[in-house]
């Protein structure tokens, strides 16, 4: 008799199993022929412009390494823009990045490259 009752509440808890509904069953959250989300990248940078001078740090909180370079354009007509050479920022590091005019500061931003 015992082996009837546990035999039968086997048999009940797969017939439970069974009749879940579709929406219940697991599956794979990523549907087929879509293709996977594109991967973080890009360090996070902030500017200051002090008179003539800019300073940028930059951090990059993901593990692909990316170039990041300063570009500093100048009020004068006749003051030089620059760009800067890129610098790699690795994951988890932070980088200082400074150019300058010789007057004022027309904008700033900061260029980012995968390598």
């Amino acid at each position: 008799m015992r082996l009837f009752r546990s035999l039968a509440s086997a048999a009940v808890a797969v017939a439970l199993v069974m009749s879940l509904p579709y929406e219940a069953m697991p599956h794979t959250r990523v549907a087929p022929g879509k293709p996977p989300s594109p991967q973080l990248f890009g360090a996070d940078c902030r500017t200051r412009i002090t008179g003539s001078h800019v300073t940028a740090y930059c951090h990059n909180p993901y593990p692909q390494t990316d170039a990041v370079s300063l570009h500093v354009e100048c009020a004068r007509w006749w003051d030089l823009d620059t760009d800067g050479t890129p610098v790699d920022t690795g994951p988890a590091m932070t980088v200082r990045l400074t150019g300058r005019c010789w007057e004022e500061v027309r904008s700033v931003w900061i260029s980012h490259q995968k390598r």
